[in-house]
């Protein structure tokens, strides 16, 4: 009688596991993890600022967890003209007297926005709207001294007196689609993830801003629809072979207003630009065209003299990867920068006199540069040391002694560091384990956690999950990362079809031991309908150092497919898969692999779904493009040989495209050039095309539908 229990109770359990649907997932977010919003910390090191519901800030101490916290600003007061102000974002000037608060957030593109800002004042608890005549802006931030605000609005680079309340515009002619101040253009916002091209020299006294010519850039037309004629957006878009903005960097004297330019020599790009946060040190980087030569120039503004010098140069035979992995020290004569000079991402230490010395060592990729406590002379950073799926954070010394690994856990580790340098936030998960958000001490000791995820973690156990799995795949010869989740009650005896998923360009990785939020559990939806899934990193993914990850320089495409197709050719040798059945899909460059799969693997694939794929690289932006590839001109081989356009002929199997028409990044251009091939070749395929859309494909339904879609469509076709 007590097995019969025992039985009945298993059974039990097994009835009441729930089904994942993509409504669960895409519409109603029931596994978004939390995170730990507006966790803001204080100039001392110590404590640290959080918005509660009522939009009211507290002050908490760091090292008490008992803390209850102190009344900074008072969410009721949060009113102006009898209307109650809901800020998105907040940010302190530099003696925390003042705050700052974004409001009205819209985004432009990735990474740009506009927004309403108000200046709150907490010794006299005074709201004002940081400009009510010029709105909105962008880029806003307190002067050092915290006595005037900056910020761009209309392309240009305005500056409040916060004190008298006086506006000066400091540029004036900025126009859009013409000449930009102060903000960058949308291929530096995509390609260099930079926007705010300006800053404040330390003394408060002075500007350097770029100034962005953009009108001999063409522009690219997209229609916008919902009006009984739809409307024409327009933008600068230079893509592969075209002309670029030319870009110029200048400095302007607040008071006088007198701007001063910067000569550089020859350049084509100014991708960085960093005051020193002590002295009146002003660094710029430059790059050539084909990015594979960066000079750092140094302008020495401490006296009357200016004094303007290149301190450092580096050379690649491929090209240079620019990142946010620098800072000058306090010291006033030395950078920390990280360079792949040695073979590996590296932290090195450049002075101004041109010296340079490595600082971290080995056959591993250090991932970003964290921060330096220069009262202990220690760099903390984060690195794929453990292995390249991983994430872990360090300390060294300056001198490069001393190394200690501070994250406890395998997984992936992010760390941001507090003002000081003596406490961190450390987001931790794993390929099987959502977010813990950790607050530690600078030598790894967790203090408490500030989100378990409890409630996600709970639900979670409603579901019968699988594992994802992690293997290094021999692909003719190639030793690759991947990882498998296999269907539920997995039976070796059985065949299973594959799907697989793909991304597959450079800087940017799927194999990694860290949470996936959404896509895993749509992974787990196609789990439980019988299909194995599966993911592979070919050559040219990041973290196992500069060789593999530039051996597909001016050939994007070619190493890659050859991977993810002789990976699916392993995958069929396995007893358990249907080697009939491989499916595969992607987003963007995964979605250029994907319609390389369809095509030039047309025998080992079944299905592709590609939403919103490059289609032929003469079609995209060329920062990004001739960085691997150099021009069109100069490569036209390069171009041709794996643009999947050119081999729609082979197409045998299901292929669905899926793009939107507002897509500014990837262009819908790219669809109907594909279209038109295959028109031409006499192939049929399936198509979908999201109205009004952007790269990301979401807002309202979008998200829900395109998933059920692509979800139905695997269905059927595999």
């Amino acid at each position: 009688m007590r097995y019969l229990t025992l039985i009945f109770i298993f059974i039990s359990c097994l009835s009441q596991a729930q089904d994942i649907t993509v409504e669960k997932i895409w519409k109603n977010y029931e596994f978004y993890p939390k995170s730990v919003e507006g966790f803001k910390s204080m100039n001392d090191g110590e404590y640290f600022t959080r918005p509660i519901e009522d939009l009211s800030i507290y002050k908490f101490s760091i090292a008490d967890p008992n803390d209850k916290g102190e009344l900074l600003m008072d969410g009721r007061l949060m009113v102006y003209q009898g209307k109650q102000i809901a800020y998105d974002d907040y940010e302190f000037n530099a003696d925390e007297s003042k705050i700052l608060l974004l409001t009205n957030v819209e985004s432009i593109y990735r990474r740009s926005y506009s927004a309403v800002y108000y200046l709150f004042d907490l010794r006299t608890k005074k709201l004002q709207p940081l400009d009510e005549v010029n709105q909105p802006q962008t880029l806003a931030e307190y002067s050092p001294d915290g006595k005037s605000v900056s910020y761009i609005h209309g392309n240009d680079l305005f500056v409040k007196n916060i004190e008298s309340g006086k506006v000066t515009k400091l540029t004036k002619d900025g126009k859009r689609n013409k000449v930009i101040n102060g903000t960058t253009d949308w291929v530096y916002e995509e390609e260099f993830s930079i926007t705010k091209a300006y800053g404040w020299s330390p003394d408060s006294k002075m500007i350097a801003f770029l100034r962005f010519d953009e009108k001999e850039v063409k522009e690219f037309t997209m229609e916008m629809y919902g009006e009984l004629y739809p409307q024409d957006y327009k933008y600068k878009y230079p893509k592969a072979g075209e002309d670029n903005s030319k870009v110029t960097a200048h400095v302007v004297n607040v008071k006088s207003g007198k701007v001063s330019n910067l000569d550089l020599g020859d350049y084509e790009y100014i991708p960085r630009l960093n005051w020193s946060s002590t002295a009146n040190h002003l660094i710029l980087q430059t790059m050539n065209r084909h990015q594979n030569e960066l000079s750092y120039h140094l302008y020495d503004y401490t006296s009357s003299k200016v004094t303007h010098k290149v301190i450092f140069q580096e050379k690649s035979k491929t090209y240079i990867d620019v990142d946010d992995n620098l800072l000058i020290l306090k010291d006033g004569k030395t950078i920390l920068r990280t360079s792949e000079a040695d073979g590996y991402n590296h932290i090195y230490k450049l002075g101004f006199d041109g010296s340079s010395v490595q600082i971290t060592k080995g056959n591993w990729d250090v991932i970003e540069f964290l921060g330096i406590d220069e009262n202990s002379n220690t760099i903390y950073y984060s690195s794929a040391e453990p292995a390249s799926t991983q994430k872990s954070v360090y300390s060294i010394k300056l001198d490069g002694t001393n190394k200690l690994e501070l994250s406890k856990q395998k997984g992936y580790n992010e760390a941001e560091f507090l003002t000081g340098m003596k406490y961190y936030v450390l987001d931790y998960s794993n390929a099987n384990q959502p977010s813990v958000i950790s607050l530690c001490k600078n030598d790894g000791t967790v203090l408490r956690d500030l989100e378990t995820n409890a409630e996600l973690n709970k639900k979670l156990k409603n579901y019968s999950l699988t594992k994802k799995e992690f293997l290094t795949i021999d692909a003719n010869g190639v030793k690759l990362n991947a990882w498998i989740m296999k269907p539920v009650n997995f039976d070796t005896t059985k065949k299973y079809p594959v799907y697989m998923t793909v991304y597959g360009g450079p800087g940017h990785n799927e194999v990694l031991d860290s949470w996936d939020g959404s896509d895993y559990m749509y992974y787990q939806m196609l789990n439980q309908k019988g299909y194995i899934v599966f993911c592979v990193d070919p050559r040219g993914t990041m973290y196992r150092g500069a060789d593999f990850k530039k051996s597909t320089y001016l050939q994007l495409g070619k190493l890659e497919i050859e991977d993810v197709i002789n990976s699916a050719k392993e995958l069929q040798k396995l007893a358990y898969v249907d080697g009939s059945r491989i499916g595969i899909m992607g987003w963007s460059y995964g979605g250029f692999m994907a319609s390389l799969a369809i095509t030039k693997g047309a025998d080992v694939f079944k299905m592709a779904i590609a939403v919103a794929p490059v289609t032929n690289w003469r079609y995209y932006d060329n920062i990004y493009t001739e960085r691997f590839m150099r021009t069109p001109k100069e490569n036209e081989d390069g171009y041709d040989r794996n643009s999947p356009i050119n081999y729609v002929d082979k197409i045998k199997g299901k292929y669905l495209l899926i793009h939107g028409s507002a897509d500014d990044n990837v262009h819908y251009q790219n669809t109907m050039e594909m279209i038109s091939a295959m028109v031409k070749a006499n192939k049929q395929f399936d198509l979908f095309i999201y109205p009004n859309k952007n790269h990301g494909i979401y807002g309202g339904n979008t998200r829900n539908h395109l998933f059920q879609m692509m979800f139905d469509y695997t269905l059927k076709n595999l």
